[in-house]
This record gives C-alpha cells, structure tokens and sequence, in this order.
C-alpha cells in the first residue's frame, strides 16, 4: 500500500449497461471479479432486457438507472419508452436528441419526469433491485430538469448522484452555460433526506496521447480526498465497434481493468473502491 491517505473512496461505475450485449458481459465480468463496483442501465436501449434477465440471475449486482433523454451514438439510436409526441423529446427522425443542448432548449420538464418515471418503473418491473439514479450525459441534471432529478430519488428513495457543484461534474464541456439555483437548491434537499453528496466525478479518459496506462495514472491522480464517483464504459469488443466513434476506448478501458492494471494502480493512489447499495439501504433505514 502506497504511504498515500486511504480516504480516496470510489463508486467505480460502468455507465450505460444495457447500450450493447458487451456492456452487459463486461458489468458482471468485472463485478464478479471485483473490480467494477456499481453500473446503470439504459432502458430504452434494445440490450436492456438481457441485462434485466441477468440481473434476475444475480440480484446482489449494484445497478441503478442510467436515466436516458439523448440518443448519441450513430448510427445507432434509441426512441422514449413514452413514445414520439410533441413535446420536445425526440428530434425529426422521432429518436431522442443527440446533444444534450438540443435536449436542453426543446424537452418539456414535464414530459422528461413522465419518461424518466417510466424508465425507472420499467427497471423495477423487470425485477432489477435498482440501488440508485444517475444519468446519461448529464442530461437529467442540468437546470432545466436537475428538480424532476431530485424528485425522482425522493419519491423512489433511492440515491441520486449529485456532486459538489456543476464544476466538479465532468460532461461541463459539452452541456453549454448553466445556472446555478436549480442545481443547488436541488442538492440541498438531496442533502437533508441523506443523499450522499460526490466530491468529484470523474469519467473514461477519451483520450490517450501517452497511452492507456498514462492516461489512467492521470485519472486516478485526480482523485481527491473524500468520496468520487468514476463513470467509466467498460465494453467487451464484439458489436460496439459497428455502434461507436468511441468503441476502441470502451474495450481498451474493459481490457485494462480486466488485467488488473487498473486496480494496482488505484491501491498505489490508496483509493478504497466502494459501491452504492449500502447508501440506498442507509437511506431507508
């Protein structure tokens, strides 16, 4: 063990199980082995009712809602559970938005907690024991709907991943300008029924000038003391290359996580992975 403070803990999360049969292989590969400790699902996603049947199988999985308002990936897309209507939610082709900004300036807050409550009864319905929220792109968490957000957790009483602030939130380079006030008015109420709050969110390193192994000492240095949440996209190789721009970073992290690299390198940051059903069943207890 690294002479380095072990009070780094980390929600080692898969984001966007349920988005391809290798994201589903590679969340139980890495949680059986341990070195994956939380993921979410997509629901609207054409995978989600294998991860669902797996989740059936292996009820102690720590997953949660991966709640879904854009569709980014090309060619490949994803439609509301709710389905097309006119109130902002999908773009001309009738498939989610892709940028978070077109979500921003035309989805009706109203329409958005509809389709995000029937993601999540979609999960619970389907039998996953669903240990918490968070969201694809951040979407959900912007000011527009960062109130439908924290509704949801309290109404579910599951947590929800709420940050310090929006600078400490890593997808702030591509959601456009935000305010403030609904964010942290949000937080506060998240704060007094128990919701942990994430001292930083970190997310897969997309891209390697010096390499895998450089990339990922650069990301587990950034971890400050506390509690962080690391989004991470661990995909075994197989259809996500025909799916994703970005397919040779989701199996290049799988892989090295995989090896067992990673985890060396988080012991010799004294980085504790945790997970976050232990926070539902505190918050409910």
């Amino acid at each position: 063990m690294s002479s380095q403070s072990i009070s780094r803990f980390v929600v080692v999360h898969e984001d966007d199980v349920g988005v391809s049969h290798g994201a589903n292989t590679a969340f139980l590969e890495l949680t059986r082995l341990g070195l994956c400790t939380a993921g979410s699902v997509m629901v609207p996603c054409p995978w989600f009712p294998e991860i669902a049947a797996i989740a059936r199988d292996n009820p102690e999985l720590d997953l949660g809602v991966h709640l879904t308002l854009n569709s980014d990936m090309k060619p490949y897309r994803w439609r509301p559970l709710t389905g097309v209507s006119d109130k902002g939610l999908t773009d001309p082709d009738g498939y989610f938005w892709a940028e978070v900004t077109d979500v921003r300036r035309n989805a009706d807050p109203t329409a958005v907690e509809r389709e995000l409550r029937a993601q999540i009864d979609t999960a619970l319905t389907a039998g996953i024991d669903v240990t918490h929220l968070d969201c694809h792109m951040g979407t959900a968490m912007m000011p527009e709907f960062v109130t439908v957000y924290e509704r949801l957790g309290a109404d579910y009483r599951l947590p929800i991943l709420m940050m310090k602030d929006y600078m400490t939130f890593s997808v702030m380079d591509y959601v456009g300008p935000v305010t403030t006030t609904e964010f942290n008015a949000a937080s506060v109420r998240a704060r007094q029924r128990g919701n942990p709050i994430v001292d930083l969110q970190l997310e897969t390193p997309w891209e390697w000038p010096q390499g895998i192994e450089a990339a990922y000492r650069d990301l587990f240095s950034r971890v400050p003391e506390g509690v962080s949440w690391l989004a991470l996209h661990f995909n075994a190789s197989g259809e996500i290359e025909l799916m994703a721009s970005d397919a040779a970073f989701r199996t290049g992290e799988y892989e090295f996580f995989r090896s067992g690299r990673a985890a060396e390198l988080m012991a010799e940051f004294g980085i504790v992975p945790i997970g976050v059903r232990d926070w539902r069943d505190r918050m409910r207890g």
